[in-house]
């Protein structure tokens, strides 16, 4: 029987919910700060969302994979589960209600959530069932060096200085532009992109890493002798914290997901599982019940959130709700806005409930 640690599985809801809400306003013109990503540089508590899940699914890689020998079934098994993954997400960015319910072939985006979710785990499974941890935090640690100094130090090929600026001269943003062409979320670039997928499979790998020291019953080196397992991670999200806020190669941002970025992100991931770790594994709190249910059918509330919303949006059933609803005169724009937000993240929250009570447990 598969170990189950129930921080993982409680933060693995808490962020399916994180970004379902998130995804989900009544109004894109007026939305809190907070619940938005950050223009360019520097990040938001959305930011975070995207890069937790990731973290979640190295976790998640760390303990369906624990023991198992590589070999034809599970190469197998981890690609077609990858095909799965990408084949949604391709399904979403292509849909529309016309017939034949597909896109002009150039106003589809190719890149997108799904598809980097499924990269990711492919490379990732792959990637953890070859190596040890020792041999992991290197690949962590090359992936971003090598992408940092590709992106901050190599020419452009006429020879012009590479930036991190949105700008042609942006290596990630030319590398999109050249291969995708008009197939990305904006023109200029995409924030689920080609090169950008490479530090995306790092923020996974330090997924992998923590749900390894997670499993391991008595660690053989731990940053802080003698202290529990919540401290231990507490302490190395703080160091990376640290360190990222004086990583001052490249800076944080999501849309190039830098290495700053992922360095950044993945020690609030940290510290957001020590925190769940002592409160559940360690101090036996029965807490976070609801979104250990709601992280048992994750994808496949996320699928159902972006699908349903993209019908409503294109039936108008979206802007009926909502102003029928929500707007109201006593309220404030943005309110109105968060209030059809939380309501749409809290009927996949029930959705989420009612499936796992029943048992009915879909795994894409």
């Amino acid at each position: 029987m598969k170990q189950r640690i129930a921080s993982v599985d409680i933060l693995r809801g808490l962020t399916i919910t994180a970004m379902m809400l998130v995804n989900n306003p009544g109004d894109w013109g007026n939305v809190y700060a907070p619940l938005l990503h950050a223009p360019w540089h520097g990040y938001t508590p959305t930011d975070l969302v995207f890069p937790f899940f990731l973290f979640i699914v190295g976790c998640s890689v760390a303990f369906a994979y624990r023991g198992k020998a590589p070999g034809p079934a599970v190469y197998r098994k981890i690609t077609v589960r990858s095909l799965k993954l990408i084949g949604l997400g391709l399904f979403l960015g292509a849909f529309t209600l016309s017939f034949p319910f597909v896109k002009e072939w150039e106003a589809i985006r190719f890149p997108g959530v799904l598809q980097r979710i499924g990269v990711v785990f492919f490379f990732t499974a792959l990637l953890a069932l070859h190596l040890s941890s020792r041999a992991l935090v290197g690949v962590v640690v090359a992936f971003l060096a090598v992408y940092t100094a590709w992106l901050g130090y190599l020419p452009l090929p006429d020879g012009t200085a590479p930036t991190f600026d949105r700008a042609p001269n942006n290596w990630a943003m030319y590398v999109d532009k050249l291969i995708l062409g008009s197939h990305t979320w904006q023109p200029d670039y995409d924030p689920e992109g080609i090169l950008s997928t490479i530090p995306s499979v790092a923020t996974a790998l330090i997924g992998v890493l923590a749900g390894r020291y997670l499993l391991n019953p008595s660690p053989s080196r731990t940053l802080i002798r003698g202290a529990d397992k919540a401290a231990n991670l507490a302490f190395m999200g703080i160091s990376l914290l640290l360190f990222a806020t004086n990583f001052t190669v490249s800076p944080v941002n999501k849309a190039l997901w830098t290495s700053s970025f992922v360095i950044a992100t993945a020690a609030w991931a940290l510290l957001a599982l020590a925190l769940i770790h002592y409160l559940t594994d360690e101090r036996g709190l029965r807490i976070g019940s609801v979104f250990k249910m709601v992280g048992a059918n994750a994808l496949l509330l996320y699928f159902l959130s972006s699908f349903i919303s993209k019908v409503f949006g294109l039936t108008g059933v979206h802007a009926w709700l909502y102003e029928t609803i929500y707007v109201q005169g006593f309220l404030p724009a943005k309110l109105s806005s968060l209030l059809y937000g939380l309501s749409v993240a809290g009927f996949y929250v029930g959705l989420g409930v009612w499936l796992y009570r029943r048992g009915i447990f879909v795994k894409v």
